[in-house]
């Protein structure tokens, strides 16, 4: 199998068109909050583009050109006052209006508003997910589906059974399996690493009842199952317990971000193409996207709202190129009590624009890699 048919067989068409929609409302939305900082401080922003490449259709509205280029994943808006501009001498010179006359606070605001608009975006989503499909409650499991002539069929687990307690103690929400912080709901599996007896107290139809069994783990060298899968309960919530809990994933998320982008730049640096499930390029995440297609719409939902995630996280880190980057470049200047010199702004920005296609083209690799 050559790779462009290994290619075809973790994409599917409609996988790939909603790559484009997620991806395509994440970025334009990115842009467009960029667009409304700068116009509500008077600052011209001279054309604003969905997709990127050659433009395909134009329009001049309120003194920008809107444009929809021909490559439909990315966009772009240029704002006046942020590119050097080429004085009559011919050369070019650093830029003396527009989004160059703020101030730092207005400056760090407009650049600010696209991380800002992705962060809300994934909230929202994060918000509507819950209120719609329930929210996770790690210290109950729900058994979703018991196979037929399975131990737990005899022993009377039944589909929807929830598990609140086993021997007798309550399911925690949170438990420490080999070093690590796992949900509560994982107590099931641990649990059935121990022979002997055991009781799961559940729920079935708002009733408790105690399920007794004797447990083997292994027969005649052999791994036993006890014949279910199950996963955390679901509990519907109101709106406002849906946001807080959205806030508070967010930022319990955080770490975990750092942590995977921090792999990436080791990785980069020691040029090492093996496979890291935390983060994706566009292969991988075409892939991802793909799986969720076949699963329904809140299986997408749930990838646009760690598509939004990790475009804010990523805009942000301080590498010049970056939202995070010229943010940086704005407090350092401040500090300074003057503006880096135009000399010095383009040779840091040029070397920040470069480490990260660099990166990007690294990302590329390592997910083209594995097809190979």
């Amino acid at each position: 199998m050559n790779f462009f048919q290994s290619l075809a067989a973790v994409l599917t068409p409609v996988g790939l068109l909603w790559t484009v929609i997620i991806l395509g409302i994440a970025v334009t939305l990115h842009e467009l909050a960029h667009y409304a900082l700068a116009r509500w401080q008077g600052v011209p922003v001279k054309s604003f583009s969905v997709g990127m490449g050659p433009v395909l259709w134009r329009r001049r509205w309120k003194g920008t050109e809107w444009r929809v280029s021909a490559l439909p994943l990315g966009g772009y808006v240029e704002i006046d006052g942020m590119a050097p501009v080429q004085g009559a001498d011919g050369q070019m010179h650093a830029p003396t209006g527009g989004y160059a006359a703020l101030p730092s606070l207005g400056k760090i605001a407009v650049i600010l508003a696209g991380p800002v608009m992705n962060l809300l975006l994934a909230l929202g989503l994060m918000t509507l997910l819950f209120t719609n499909q329930g929210m996770p409650v790690q210290d109950r499991a729900r058994i979703e589906e018991v196979v037929v002539n399975s131990t737990a069929q005899k022993i009377g687990l039944k589909n929807g059974d929830v598990i609140t307690a086993i021997d007798g103690r309550d399911i925690p929400e949170t438990l420490t399996i080999d070093g690590k912080e796992a949900p509560g709901w994982q107590a099931v599996p641990e649990t059935l690493k121990q022979a002997g007896p055991h009781t799961f107290t559940i729920l079935r139809q708002g009733q408790a009842q105690d399920i007794r069994f004797d447990w083997t783990p292994t027969l005649n060298g052999k791994k036993q199952l006890l014949g279910i899968r199950y996963g955390p309960d679901v509990q519907k919530v109101g709106v406002g317990q849906a946001f807080t809990t959205s806030v508070k994933s967010t930022v319990e998320v955080v770490p975990q971000v750092i942590q995977s982008f921090g792999n990436l730049f080791k990785r980069f640096l020691t040029l090492d193409l093996s496979q890291d499930q935390n983060v994706s390029g566009p292969i991988g995440t075409a892939e991802i996207v793909s799986r969720a297609a076949a699963l329904g719409p809140w299986a997408l939902v749930q990838i646009a709202i760690m598509l939004n995630l990790s475009l804010a996280f990523f805009n942000l880190i301080p590498i010049p190129g970056l939202d995070g980057g010229r943010i940086l470049l704005t407090l350092i200047g401040a500090i300074k009590g003057s503006p880096l010199t135009f000399a010095q702004e383009n040779a840091i920005n040029f070397a920040g624009f470069a480490f990260v296609m660099l990166l990007m083209m690294f990302v590329i690799l390592r997910d083209a890699s594995r097809f190979f």
